[in-house]
């Protein structure tokens, strides 16, 4: 007996101990490094696509930064979309876009990340937030747009910044194309760590507007389980687009005429609510 004991001190719940408080450290390294890496890991920005013209608004953010802008009116437009784009984009690549927005009857406001394009600053999850909230306050304040004729409009990581400001201001709608349910859960899809990244699963509930949700069901970046989670957890009323084929980069080529008409749409449901 004695020496059943000692050896289970020496080489039992020594071993596993050891090992426990290995593995702890281990996971605890990975957490720290992740937590300080994490922006940089989400936010991709590539050189600027375009150059500041006169097209180009300047926004200031913080004391010394700005944040690129552009706004393309509609007379005609009963509403503005605040699109907010994906990532390793500007501008200048999703100025196309911004153009078809535009041609579909809606007014366009649109802006870049700081460290994006030619907006200055480094990018980040709190920063993407107050930069929606800067794109947000000049739409209300120098533009003069009413808060209920705001659409905001994210992409892809884009969302996050989308969803968080409809949470916690007045807007007329919400419409998320390729979005995640959080930024790591595509990287694995369970809580690994004590913390995330742009949480739309959690804040979309208390998005207080009509709720559009688009996803290519062939989405090679962003799974279309993500965009079905968040249309399930939205508030109503809402409307969903998913669209067989259609990948990540590639789904308004793919959607077509869906695309438009689920837009209008949404801008018919928005005309009922008032």
């Amino acid at each position: 007996m004695h020496q059943f004991s000692f050896q289970k001190l020496l080489f039992g719940d020594s071993i596993w101990h050891r090992v426990g408080q290995s593995l702890l450290f281990v996971y605890v390294c990975f957490a720290l490094i992740i937590f300080v890496l994490a922006d940089s890991m989400i936010f991709l920005p590539q050189p600027a696509s375009y150059k500041d013209a006169k097209d180009i608004i300047k926004l200031p953010i913080a004391k010394t930064d700005r944040i690129s802008a552009t706004y393309l009116p509609n007379p005609q437009a009963k509403y503005t979309l605040l699109y907010i784009h994906g990532n390793a984009e500007d501008l200048g690549y999703v100025r196309p876009q911004l153009d078809r927005l535009h041609s579909w009857g809606f007014s366009v406001f649109a802006y870049d990340y700081r460290g994006y394009g030619t907006s200055s600053g480094k990018p980040s999850e709190t920063n993407a937030y107050e930069d929606a909230n800067a794109a947000y306050t000049y739409l209300t304040q120098q533009l003069k747009i009413p808060a209920d004729r705001i659409i905001v409009y994210g992409r892809s990581v884009g969302g996050g910044s989308a969803t968080e400001l409809a949470s916690k201001n007045t807007v007329a709608g919400l419409i998320l194309e390729s979005t995640f349910t959080s930024a790591f859960r595509v990287v694995v899809p369970f809580p690994l760590l004590p913390f995330d990244k742009f949480s739309n699963l959690d804040k979309i509930s208390k998005v207080r507007a009509p709720v559009l949700i688009m996803h290519g069901k062939s989405d090679e970046v962003i799974p279309f389980d993500h965009g079905r989670s968040l249309y399930e957890a939205a508030p109503q009323p809402k409307m969903s687009l998913w669209v067989a084929n259609a990948g990540h980069n590639n789904f308004t080529d793919v959607a077509g005429t869906r695309h438009q008409q689920a837009l209008l749409s949404f801008q018919q449901l928005l005309e009922t609510r008032k």
